[in-house]
């Protein structure tokens, strides 16, 4: 038998849940059935006190103490409250029975038992418990989801995974951090066709994350227009969030929404990098500089020969750019030179 992620590859898969439209008269139940219990325990003390046939006497203790000690007692079980956004899947003798997703109190088959196989066994509603690790000096608090022991919670649940260490498009590790957004939309899925959907929903996480950044480098040049994981943000967490979503179909659970919150250079490398991003920059500045200053040479040139300011000859036209370009260009104040004597 195949085991994928939590998936058992030879077993049926649910593919749609049965609602049970089953009406909310659990109240009006639970006062029926204690006065009926009531009621027995009255009959038994009169068929034990009053006189009557054997028989009878016979019959009305054995319905009285049936009902009101077994029967009655047993049906309380079949007693459900159900909070808004909550669900009970039940299963009857092993056998999927149905899901109960509107709010309200209910009474079913007594002999029905609720199944959540991401429960935590003492907690009656679904909190994140804070898990503090320390890694490298630095101290971080991780949240852990922790269900209630039967319910299944249909609310929007957010997954924060580590941060991972990632090769990108080009090779360099990148350390890199998701959250993700989901909620349960198919109870018979999300219970019996994986282990546990929540560990499911992270493990297929980190899977997804590593499909998808390696197709991406990490930064890339302004001039190109190819995506990069800085700078494309929201299109590579749309393509985390479709990959993500194919990966957890078979859970039953929806993806909302996927977005990066950590992206950084592994620290082996990320010196070498921030070194080449200020060269880079560099380069670019310096681009931009000459590229003004040969307009304003250009301009000056103009406007000198439009006004018939001074009539200069190829060579002294040459000197001039010279002049302009190194105090346009350079990264220093300039020191004035006044010239009192002939230019030639």
């Amino acid at each position: 038998m195949n085991h994928i992620g939590g998936v058992h590859m030879n077993e049926p898969v649910y593919s749609q849940e049965k609602v049970l439209n089953t009406a909310a008269h659990g109240l009006a139940f639970l006062l029926i059935n204690t006065a009926l219990i009531i009621l027995c325990f009255f009959l038994f003390i009169y068929g034990v006190a009053a006189d009557m046939p054997t028989l009878l006497r016979i019959l009305v203790l054995t319905a009285s103490s049936l009902y009101g000690f077994i029967v009655g007692p047993v049906l309380y079980a079949g007693l459900k409250i159900v909070k808004p956004n909550e669900a009970l899947v039940l299963t009857l003798f092993g056998k999927y029975y149905g899901t109960l997703k509107k709010e309200g109190f209910f009474w079913v088959n007594p002999f029905v038992s609720a199944i959540n196989p991401a429960s935590s066994p003492d907690s009656s509603s679904a909190t994140a418990k804070p898990e503090v690790k320390t890694e490298g000096g630095k101290t971080t608090t991780a949240y852990t989801i922790q269900f209630p022991k039967k319910k299944i919670s249909l609310k929007a649940m957010t997954l924060n995974n580590d941060k991972q260490k990632v090769n990108d498009a080009l090779g360099n590790p990148i350390i890199i951090g998701v959250v993700v957004i989901w909620k349960v939309v198919d109870t018979a899925k999300a219970v019996f066709s994986v282990d546990n959907y929540v560990e499911y929903l992270s493990i297929q996480c980190d899977s997804a994350l590593r499909n998808v950044v390696r197709l991406f480098p990490y930064d890339s040049d302004e001039d190109e227009d190819e995506k990069s994981l800085r700078g494309s943000s929201k299109e590579v967490a749309q393509d985390l969030l479709r990959e993500l979503q194919s990966k957890v179909e078979v859970a039953g659970l929806q993806i909302i929404e996927a977005r990066i919150t950590h992206l950084s250079y592994a620290p082996e490398i990320a010196a070498a990098m921030l070194q080449r991003q200020q060269a880079s920059a560099i380069i670019a500045a310096r681009q931009k500089i000459v590229e003004g200053a040969v307009g304003m040479v250009e301009m000056a040139l103009e406007q000198l020969n439009k006004n018939g300011v001074v009539t200069l000859d190829e060579e002294r036209k040459a000197s001039m750019v010279s002049n302009l370009m190194v105090v346009l260009c350079g990264n220093r104040d300039v020191q004035p030179i006044v010239n009192s004597g002939s230019l030639y």
